[in-house]
Formats: C-alpha cells, structure tokens, sequence
C-alpha cells in the first residue's frame, strides 16, 4: 500500500534531481550503451526498446543511432493516451506528446516491449536494489511491466543512490547505466 508519506518524499525528490540535471552538462551515453549491449548478448538483428532523451536527460539521439548503426532494430516510445506504444525508428522523427520527439512509423502496440532483448528506460534515479524513479507519470511502470528482456536504466552519476522510497507499482530495473561506472547489474 502506497504511504502519502513515500509520494511526498519522491515529489520532493523528482523536484531536486530536476533541478540539478539544469545545473549540468548533458551525457551523451552512446559509447556506454553499446557496453551494455554487449553485456547483455545484443547483438545485430536484435531489438532494443530505447528512448530520446528531453533537454537535460542523459542519452542522446546519437545513442540511439549508436544501436542502430550495430544493426539492432530499435524501437521508441510513442506516448497514446495513458500508455506508451512502440514504433521502429527508421531515422525519422515527429513532434510528440510532452514535447518529445518519436518515431514516424506505425505503431506496434505496447506489448512490443515484450520482443525487445534489451529495454532502455529513462530515470530522475536508481538506487542499489533497483528501484528506479520517473518523473512521476507511470508510464514505463506500466511498459516496464511487459517487459521480458532486461531493463537497464540510464542515468547520471550522482542520481545511482543507496535508496529511493519505493511503491508497489515501481518496477524494479536489473541494472543501471551511468557515465563513469559503466554498467552494474542490480541489486548490488
């Protein structure tokens, strides 16, 4: 059962990492994630769930081209009503919903993220059991969810923490992805 307690306490928490990714520079992640690709035997042919990263989030759209380039077929999130739905990224992108950038192509439903090898999430932070915070819309807890492949979590250096609070709709990430540690399998 989810405390008022643990919402305030991630509120707060979203509200400061946000703050101090703006005081940053961006990583841009495409060397790193090509080492988590191998780590996890992703391997051309493959498919990738990924993301484009909005304005101070790590990862970059050359990340993304970095998978591509090894021949993965990468999928990216498309925002449809309280869900996210995938589609191939081909090189072409659009304006979406919340001002993210996404695929042209036709949508493959959400339960794509179930064919993908390897899922790259977005995160505010991770900490060392896996417990990964958003930004608070519920929408990779929700793909995450269907999830079959490993979901490993990009984010920057200072946001792989000891402990978030956590809620029983988080869905916990099996590894983490930061710019100078690399790749670490989780729980630690």
């Amino acid at each position: 059962m989810t405390t008022s307690g643990e919402r305030d306490q991630k509120l707060t928490l979203r509200t400061r990492l946000r703050a101090l990714r703006r005081s940053g520079p961006v990583p841009d992640m495409s060397a790193e994630v090509l080492l988590a690709a191998d780590a996890f035997a992703v391997s051309a042919g493959r498919t990738v769930c990924a993301y484009l990263a909005s304005r101070f989030e790590p990862g970059s759209l050359a990340m993304v081209e970095a998978l591509r380039s090894r021949g993965c077929r990468v999928l990216l999130p498309v925002v449809v009503g309280p869900a996210l739905d995938w589609a191939v990224y081909d090189g072409e992108l659009r304006a979406g919903a919340f001002g993210l950038r996404e695929p042209v192509g036709p949508l493959l439903g959400p339960a794509a993220v179930g064919s993908a090898a390897l899922v790259l999430a977005p995160a505010l932070a991770v900490d060392h059991a896996g417990v990964r915070l958003g930004k608070g819309g519920g929408y990779y807890d929700r793909a995450l969810g269907l999830s079959t492949g490993p979901v490993v979590a990009v984010v920057r250096d200072e946001e792989f923490v000891p402990s978030l609070p956590a809620e029983p709709h988080d869905v916990p990430v099996d590894a983490v992805l930061t710019p100078s540690r690399g790749l670490v399998r989780l729980p630690l």
